[in-house]
């Protein structure tokens, strides 16, 4: 055995880990096999480390297949038969009030605009063909309804002559309100007639027989009085020129009046 090495006092034994910080031991090298046994699989905490983190490459991936997948086409619209579609057709052109084109009528009916034009040519020449007082025509860039010009005569007179519909009774009987009262209020007229009165007064004023003018001082409610209209529906120059009232009342009108009071 060989003599032990003596250190003076005041110094450290280089093995002497537990007093020289500057000490470190030889590393342990483990054989190839061992690794493969005992040793993590280096690939494995890889994948497991990347896939804890959220890879920057995976976020990008998993976002592209959602947006892949909301965009997905809707499945097209089923193709309608000649019949349904001249019938949808014809009935889009009963309610619009301008010309409209074939493009926005084949997105309303989701058909291509390849069949929507044949079509309206051939309901076209069937209305023609079977002497309807209607026609379809193009018009400004699109397609309508019209009557037929040698029927003009006919419809001026029904637009013209239409136009004096009876009224009913409700409106005549507010209308004679008005007449005799005027200027008088809304809440004034439903009182006498003992109803509600809106409705019929608005058909009024809508056919130009009776307007507003003014509101009243107390109450700020709108006033209501005939207009000239009235007077030429009546042959009248003026509204003293109305016949008087009093023929048409009853005999017991003061009592009516005290009961209802």
């Amino acid at each position: 055995m060989g003599r032990k090495r003596k250190v003076p006092p005041g110094r450290i034994h280089p093995s002497d880990s537990r007093r020289n910080p500057f000490y470190k031991p030889d590393p342990v090298v483990t054989a190839p096999d061992e690794v493969g046994s005992a040793g993590p699989d280096l690939g494995a905490v890889t994948q497991a480390t990347a896939g804890e983190s959220g890879g920057a490459g995976d976020v990008p991936r998993r976002q592209l297949a959602g947006r892949r997948r909301a965009t997905v086409a809707p499945e097209p619209a089923p193709e309608l038969s000649d019949a349904e579609l001249r019938g949808a057709l014809e009935a889009i052109l009963l309610v619009v009030d301008e010309p409209v084109s074939e493009l926005v009528l084949a997105q309303v009916l989701e058909q291509p605009a390849e069949r929507v034009g044949p079509m309206l040519d051939e309901i076209a020449a069937g209305y023609t063909a079977a002497g309807h007082g209607f026609e379809l025509r193009r018009a400004a860039g699109g397609w309508r309804l019209y009557t037929r010009p040698e029927y003009a005569t006919y419809v001026e007179r029904f637009v013209l002559d239409g136009q004096s519909v009876r009224l009913t009774q409700a409106a005549l009987e507010t209308l004679a309100v008005v007449a005799y009262k005027q200027p008088v209020t809304r809440s004034r007229i439903s009182a006498i007639r003992g109803v509600n009165c809106d409705g019929v007064i608005r058909t009024l004023v809508t056919r130009g027989l009776i307007e507003e003018c003014g509101t009243e001082t107390d109450s700020g409610a709108f006033l209501y009085r005939t207009t000239t209209l009235f007077l030429e529906k009546l042959g009248l120059n003026t509204v003293d020129e109305l016949p008087p009232l009093a023929p048409f009342l009853p005999d017991d009108v003061e009592e009516l009046a005290d009961a209802t009071r």
